[in-house]
Order: C-alpha cells, then sequence, then structure tokens
C-alpha cells in the first residue's frame, strides 16, 4: 500500500511481551525452523529527503507474535527498465490473506517466502523474471487467500502483455486477457474477479475460474464500477461493496453478476473519522472490513478490523492498531 492510499504503517497497539527483532540474510533465508506464525503487517520506513521522505531501510514483517522480521534478500527500491534504481519508490510487496507467505523481488526475481520455515523460492519458470521492456515498477502482486497462487499484473504500455496466474502448488502458470485487472479472489481462491473498460468507456467484471474458464461476465453500473473496495464471495457471483458518497455517508451494497442486480444500500456501522481499506468474506459468508483512523490533519494515526453483517451493515470490532512511526508504505495480509 503506497502512502498515497491511506494508511501509512500498521502497529501493535501493545506487546504482552518483549518484542523480538531479527534480520533474515539470503543465506538464512534457505533455512528455518518451523513454527505457527503469520505477518500481521508488512512495512518500511522512510527517511527524509529534502522536502519529502523515501522508502530506506529494509523490507520488515511484523508478526502476531510480536516479532519483527527485517528481510535483508529483499529489494527496497525499484530497478527501472533502462537499468536505473529508482530510490524515491519501493518494490511491488504481496502478504497472503492468512499471513503466511510473503512475495517480494529478490534481486531480479520475484520469489515467495514461507514466513514460518524460511525457505525461499522463486516464482515457477518465466513468471519469476519480468518480460524485456519492463521495470520493476511496471508489475504488481496479489496473492490468494491461502498463499497458493500468485497473481502478476503487468503495467505495460501497450497493454498487450497477458496477466499470469501462478499456481504455487502445481507450478503451473494460467494467463488472462491483458485488459483485465485483478480486484479479488473469492474466499477459496477458486474465483478470481477482475474488470475492465470496453472500447464504449464503460466498465465490464468477469469472473474467471482456477481453470482461467471465464465463469460470469457482466457490464456493471457505475455505482458499482466507482466505489472501492470490493469483494467477491465463494459462489462467484456476489460482490461486495463500500460506497462513500458526496456527503461522506459510508453504506454497504452487495451486486449480483449473475442477474445484474444491486441491493439496497444499508449504513456501514464505523465511526466518522475512519475510512475503508480492504474488504473480504470469508468462506462462512461474513464480511471483514480493515479501516483507518485519521487525525484532524489528515494523517492516518490507527487501524481497526471488524466483522460486517452484509444485511444490515452492523459490525463487530475484532482487532485494532496504533500506528507508530509513520512507515514509508505498509501491507495487510491480502494486499
Amino acid at each position: 500500500m503506497t502512502p498515497t492510499r491511506g494508511l501509512a504503517a500498521l502497529a501493535l497497539a501493545t506487546v504482552a511481551a518483549t518484542t523480538m527483532t531479527m534480520t533474515v540474510s539470503p543465506a538464512e533465508a534457505k533455512t528455518g525452523a518451523a513454527s505457527d506464525d503469520s505477518v500481521r503487517y508488512a512495512w518500511i520506513k522512510g527517511c527524509p529527503k529534502k522536502d519529502y521522505t523515501v522508502p530506506c531501510g529494509k523490507w520488515t514483517l511484523t508478526l502476531r507474535s510480536g516479532k519483527t522480521v527485517k528481510l535483508a534478500d529483499a529489494r527496497v527500491n525499484p530497478r527501472q527498465a533502462n537499468g536505473k534504481v529508482d530510490k524515491d519508490a519501493s518494490t511491488t510487496f504481496a502478504v497472503s490473506g492468512d499471513g503466511r507467505f510473503v512475495n517480494y523481488f529478490r534481486g531480479d526475481k520475484l520469489v515467495v517466502r514461507d514466513v514460518n520455515s524460511g525457505k525461499v523460492r522463486p516464482l515457477p519458470g518465466k513468471a519469476a523474471v519480468l518480460p524485456k521492456g519492463l521495470g520493476q515498477s511496471d508489475v504488481d502482486t496479489m496473492f490468494s487467500p491461502d498463499g497458493s497462487i500468485v497473481v502478476v499484473d503487468y503495467f505495460d504500455d501497450a497493454e498487450k502483455l497477458p496477466t499470469l496466474i501462478v499456481n504455487l502448488k502445481s507450478g503451473k502458470t494460467i494467463k488472462l486477457p491483458s485488459k483485465n485487472n485483478v480486484l479479488s479472489f473469492s474466499p477459496d481462491g477458486q474465483h478470481l474477479l477482475t474488470g475492465r473498460y470496453t472500447d464504449d468507456n464503460i466498465t465490464e467484471f468477469v469472473v474467471f475460474d482456477a481453470d482461467g474458464k471465464e465463469s460470469e461476465s457482466q457490464v456493471v453500473p457505475q455505482i458499482v464500477s466507482n466505489n472501492s473496495p470490493i469483494a467477491l464471495a465463494d459462489d462467484g457471483s456476489t460482490v461486495a461493496l463500500v460506497i462513500t458518497g458526496s456527503s461522506n455517508k459510508v453504506r454497504l451494497r452487495t451486486y449480483d453478476l449473475a442477474s445484474d442486480t444491486v441491493s439496497d444500500a444499508v449504513p456501514l456501522g464505523i465511526p466518522k473519522n475512519e475510512s475503508s481499506q480492504r474488504l473480504y468474506w470469508d468462506p462462512a459468508g461474513t464480511l471483514t472490513l480493515w479501516t483507518g483512523r485519521g487525525s484532524g490533519e489528515g494523517e492516518v494515526t490507527s487501524a481497526v478490523k471488524r466483522t460486517v453483517n452484509a444485511e444490515t451493515g452492523s459490525t463487530r470490532k475484532l482487532d485494532s492498531f496504533t500506528i507508530k512511526n509513520s512507515p514509508w508504505t505498509w501491507w495487510l495480509p491480502g494486499e
């Protein structure tokens, strides 16, 4: 998540035990004692440069156990297509929905790290290396909820490079149409919601199954295409989305791709000083929403996780964090 998208970082509000910081070297990344931990958030600090800040230090994982792990093998600044390094930007980074895997550039290759074992491996085949003519800022990645699938989305000017759906278990790579941008996985990882602009300047949603076959498609109304965050359910058709209008009243709607119907809006039970960051369904059909709390000066100071009743909009708080040290960028599990 870049600074312009909202939160700067997440930090633990309280930690019962003393926090332990570790730096994992490339050599140590090959081995590691298996444990049962997961990422709470990934982040990188910012350093002042003239009148602005730049990413610096190492990519860092804050784990649910309270440990902090610095990834010495993770590239921080992206290499451009011309070979130069952009020191004002950070590389793409992704965390699986369960927080057990992370994806990043190790040198010039995209790799996946198992957070518990420490094992690092490149993406299968050509997916690990960027196509000729692209820099490391011209790609975005995304995990399925359980970390078994990685989406590799390229930002080439001609929009000819297909999006890659890489299955880490089978090693198989599926290609999706180049103009379809990935929006959401279903909780079971078996459906993938994408969106594209048509020649008529309208938005079409297309759902693909795990084999890359189209299962649903619909030209969607603007109330659906112009709002976010958005989440696809396990049925591969139901989409939930957060609506924020000019009145700043936050509401929730669902949209059915199969019938092209939008539900009535229900008020979303979050405070006025919070903004929606991430929305997703779980296998039981419950929605979860991450929000950011801001100060009067526009700086986000904390993040809150809540369950959401899709029919009523009522919420229940599950977790919250205070933001510390104003990191340059951060990523939640699932981002």
